[in-house]
């Protein structure tokens, strides 16, 4: 007889498989290490694959702070990293402990907040097959949708304006395989207390539901694994179908309110839904969506509406509505100086101006450095000329020509040359200042905050 295959290497291959299959191999890879059996496992998992697959790895250890061992647990990812001869960062953050979400939410939030501010390809965590079944149950038990039961996806875009991706390789391992594993290379692995609380909702599950569904289905961990998959098929086609109906009805920030209108309530929720997701927005249960819905389509003319939707409200404005998070203060009575530099930073809630430098297109630098040059936000009486041949208007008549929401108005950051108003986002510059051919000039751009 031959040698008993050593679990160890099945995962080991597990892993190699799915970074490839993610086009990871080369790649930097940050590593979540709680300390726990399934992160340590992971990190020595991927440590071995290294120099073959060409993969730079680091680990990340989030500090909590929750349990009066939370100490001892960075120490020893400390020390399990030194072993490993790969680097670890650890942060420190500050849980609210009476966040509406509870302790564990507000923990994952967390969490989840450090990721998405990591340098790197992906940010690899170790969850597991068990995993995935647990989260379908906990999701079933909330009444998501499809997209919620079809729980954690391999691979996804965690921070989109980096292209920082979220990995989970052990997706089709089992909890026992990785326990197996760590006992094979005679690992070692802290056990934080909290898992062992049935009072916890994922820690019930684990404990004493799904041990009695294993009983008497032993194939239930991949069943619920193949109906999560089954179900982020159907959650990629409700999207390739909001990609196709937002053809006609999204632009960068607004939704068209009569193409949206036209479609049938399934798919006018599906377009709403996979909005708000494009603007980093969980999506709200569908008792808030329909009403939403509601509101927009029914309301008269131009009348104005303001639904709050998870985190942010929808607006209407001119036939089309607009997403405002919420909780965003409006800044008065800030000014900024520009000194040249190609980035200038703007209050919270505001954002930041872009200066391209560009030659014969845009604002001419002589002109605009002869003055002091200053933004801040409108304060009334403003006037723009924007052609030669037209006498100067009132800002006030230019925006609303522009159909800029009266909401949006106030936070507009304004760019001057001592008393003289050049340029207004979405509105334009000031035909005066406008750069000649071959001279030298700056091209303005405002990313909102």
């Amino acid at each position: 007889m031959g040698r008993p295959r050593r679990v160890s290497n099945d995962i080991a291959h597990t892993v190699e498989q799915a970074l490839r299959a993610a086009a990871l191999d080369g790649a930097s890879l940050v590593v979540g290490l709680s300390g726990g059996v399934d992160s340590v496992v992971l990190l020595h998992a991927l440590n071995r694959l290294a120099r073959r697959l060409r993969v730079t790895l680091s680990g990340l250890h989030v500090h909590h702070g929750l349990s009066p061992h939370a100490d001892e647990w960075a120490d020893f990812c400390d020390r399990f990293c030194s072993n490993l001869a790969v680097p670890l960062r650890q942060v420190r953050v500050a849980i609210d402990r009476h966040s509406p979400l509870g302790l564990e939410g507000a923990a994952r939030e967390a969490r989840y907040a450090v990721y998405r501010q990591q340098q790197g390809d992906a940010v690899v965590l170790a969850h597991h097959l068990d995993d995935q079944g647990e989260t379908l149950l906990l999701q079933l038990m909330r009444g998501a949708g499809a997209r919620g039961l079809s729980a954690m996806p391999m691979l996804r875009v965690l921070e989109p304006t980096s292209n920082l991706r979220l990995f989970r390789p052990l997706l089709k391992v089992t909890r026992a395989q990785i326990v197996a594993y760590a006992r094979e290379q005679h690992l070692t692995w802290i056990e934080d207390e909290s898992n062992s609380d049935p009072a916890i909702d994922r820690n019930f599950l684990r404990m004493r539901i799904l041990p009695q569904l294993i009983a008497r289905f032993p194939g239930t961990r991949e069943t619920l694994g193949r109906a999560a998959d089954n179900l982020a098929d159907a959650v990629q086609l409700a999207d390739d179908l909001a990609a196709h109906d937002a053809r006609r009805a999204a632009a960068a920030d607004r939704l068209d309110l009569s193409t949206l209108a036209a479609l049938s309530p399934e798919r006018a929720r599906n377009l709403l839904r996979w909005f708000l997701e494009r603007h980093g927005l969980p999506a709200p249960g569908r008792d808030q969506l329909e009403e939403a819905l509601r509101q927009a389509t029914s309301a008269r003319g131009d009348a104005r509406m303001q639904v709050k939707l998870g985190v942010a409200w929808l607006r209407r404005h001119r036939g089309r509505l607009y997403l405002e998070p919420v909780g965003r203060r409006q800044s008065h009575g800030w000014m900024r100086t520009w000194t040249g530099e190609r980035e200038l930073q703007l209050p919270s809630g505001v954002g930041w101006l872009r200066f391209e430098p560009s030659l014969g297109t845009g604002i001419s630098l002589t002109r605009l450095l002869a003055d002091e040059v200053v933004v801040r936000p409108r304060s009334g009486g403003e006037r723009l000329k924007l052609a030669h041949n037209r006498p100067s208007r009132t800002l006030k008549n230019l925006l609303q020509e522009a159909a800029v929401p009266e909401w949006e108005r106030e936070r507009l950051p304004l760019v001057f040359a001592g008393d003289a108003l050049v340029w207004v986002p979405g509105v334009g510059q000031d035909c005066r200042y406008a750069a000649a051919a071959e001279e030298a000039a700056v091209m303005l751009h405002w990313q909102p905050g």
